[in-house]
């Protein structure tokens, strides 16, 4: 049995083959007589001549068995065969080498969710900076939901009308305030 973990990386593995069997074998001949009739000769030496007195006479024929039969044979077991490396040391440098590969491809799959991540939180940051977010309702406003923007010191453009100031003397200008700032002078003389 051969391993292979990709990137041209294959190893061998010691394996065990088991093959249980059931045989049955038959044998048996043609054609087939389970007995024969052989002749019994008459054998009759009535003159005492050492001559039987009608040779070949067939007095009547006997059954005989031939003792043919069909053998039939039936046979359980299994076999087995072991196989394994004869190089231990190969063997073991290409489980190493299968090990690392594996670190590394989840090293890799790790990288590329946090690049992922990454891209994510900074196209979501700078998407809500810019005031453009998914409605709430929206299927994909759970894509930027974990995003949070802190520190942000950009001010958006907008206008303040500013009251008219009356002409007159430089000393009316002195008690007037713009904004939240304290009252400063505008112009002195």
């Amino acid at each position: 049995m051969t391993n292979t973990y990709g990137d041209g990386i294959s190893c061998q593995v010691p394996t065990m083959n088991i093959t249980p069997y059931v045989t049955r074998t038959g044998s048996w001949m043609d054609p087939y007589e389970d007995y024969y009739l052989d002749p019994v000769y008459n054998n009759l030496d009535a003159n005492d001549d050492s001559v039987p007195d009608n040779p070949g006479e067939i007095l009547f024929m006997k059954p005989t068995r031939t003792g043919q039969k069909s053998n039939q044979n039936i046979n359980l077991g299994f076999s087995a065969t072991m196989s394994f490396s004869l190089n231990r040391d190969a063997q073991r440098k290409c489980q190493e080498a299968a090990t690392l590969h594996n670190q590394y491809r989840a090293q890799l799959t790790a990288n590329k969710r946090l690049d992922f991540e990454l891209a994510r939180l900074k196209n979501c940051g700078q998407l809500m900076k810019d005031g453009i977010t998914f409605h709430p309702r929206s299927p994909y406003a759970s894509i930027c939901a974990d995003v949070v923007v802190n520190n942000v010191n950009k001010i958006n453009d907008h206008k303040h009308s500013l009251p008219v100031v009356p002409t007159g003397d430089a000393s009316t200008l002195k008690d007037i305030s713009i904004g939240s700032s304290s009252s400063s002078d505008v112009s002195k003389d």
